[in-house]
Parts: C-alpha cells; sequence; structure tokens
C-alpha cells in the first residue's frame, strides 16, 4: 500500500546552505547526494511526497532535472520562496500550488511552505504542516515543521508528525501551567488539600 511523506527545504544545488543551516556536509554535491539517499531509503516509487518548498535553488534546468528524476514517488509541490520558474516546470504529479489540504488516514493536513497559525478545521482536528523556518519555529498541538533540518534531512510520515505533536502539546500544557504559577494541575490546593 502506498504512503505518504512530507518534507521542505532541502535547497538542492544552494552551497549558502550548509552555512546559513549548519548542515553536516562538507560540500553541496555531498548534500545533495545524502539528502536523495535519505529521501529513497524512506520513499518507495509508488508512494506520494509533498515537498512544502525551497526544492532547489542555483541549479541548471538539467542538473535540476537529473536531481527530481533520482528521488523516488509521485511528488507534489507546495511552492516556497526560493521555487523559481525552472522549478515550477518540473514533472511534479499535480500542479504546483500556494496552499492546500489534503487528506491522510482520515486526517485532514493543511500544507504550506510558510507556518500559519490558523487554518479552515482547526478545531475539528485539522492539523498544519509547514516548512520554511529550518527547525528554528517549535511546532504547536497542532502544526509541525517538516523541513529537512528538522527531521534528519529525510521526509517523515504523518505519524511521525503527529507524535511530535502530542509532544508540543505536553510541553504546551507545562508552559501556560507554569505562567500560572502552577507546577502540576493540583499545585492551587492549599498545604490541608483545601482548594
Amino acid at each position: 500500500m502506498p504512503h505518504t511523506w512530507f518534507t521542505a527545504d532541502t535547497h538542492f544545488g544552494h552551497a549558502n546552505v550548509l552555512s546559513f543551516c549548519g548542515r553536516p556536509f562538507p560540500g553541496i554535491a555531498e548534500h545533495d547526494a545524502a539528502l536523495v539517499r535519505g529521501w529513497n531509503a524512506r520513499v518507495a516509487p509508488g508512494d506520494d511526497v509533498w515537498h512544502l518548498g525551497d526544492f532547489a535553488l542555483g541549479l541548471d534546468p538539467v542538473a535540476l532535472a537529473r536531481v527530481f528524476a533520482r528521488l523516488h514517488g509521485r511528488k507534489h509541490l507546495i511552492v516556497g520562496n526560493h521555487d523559481h520558474k525552472a522549478t515550477l516546470r518540473l514533472p511534479w504529479s499535480s500542479p504546483p500550488r500556494q496552499l492546500h489540504a489534503i487528506s491522510v488516514a482520515g486526517r485532514r493536513v493543511v500544507l504550506c511552505h510558510y507556518a500559519l497559525r490558523s487554518w479552515h478545521r482547526i478545531h475539528a482536528g485539522a492539523v498544519h504542516l509547514y516548512g520554511h523556518t529550518h527547525g528554528t519555529i517549535p511546532g504547536t498541538r497542532h502544526a509541525e515543521d517538516v523541513g529537512v533540518d528538522a527531521w534528519g534531512y529525510a521526509p517523515v510520515s504523518l505519524a511521525e508528525a503527529l507524535a511530535r505533536m502530542a509532544g508540543n502539546a505536553l510541553l504546551e500544557d507545562e508552559l501556560r501551567l507554569a505562567a500560572a504559577g502552577r507546577d502540576h494541575p493540583g499545585a492551587d490546593a492549599d498545604a490541608d488539600g483545601q482548594s
């Protein structure tokens, strides 16, 4: 059965991303080869991969097409700020778009390159996946960065993103309690157990 995967911010061919993001590769050729290996280790040819923007930067059209062809799966693009005409013209499996919602295993997933604060059906269980931030903006109980900097330079499944969101929810609850001056839910009872 085919799987659905998510990723963002691969920046194939973009040498400056190594220093900008502290990516642990000696050069861009090694970086690109490692990202292709990480992608293909997870993604089967029949799987869907939603790339949430910034696929490549600085590659000529021939090199860009070569990298694209090496990647397994049916590839879909949510357009990022570095996705220029040559990237948009690649043979994506669906038309590139700015914002899109899909359903994975019955869960509504809102996809955008940028982190959103709210989206349609957020209160009905819809979650949001994004890129752009290179792991610098923490996720929430409803949203998570799926970029390669946040996930070991490989695509991520929805189950993995949801597990991280569950951890984010626990952290949010702890922070909310700390802000209210309570260490735990029973901390507002006085010493003799009375509220």
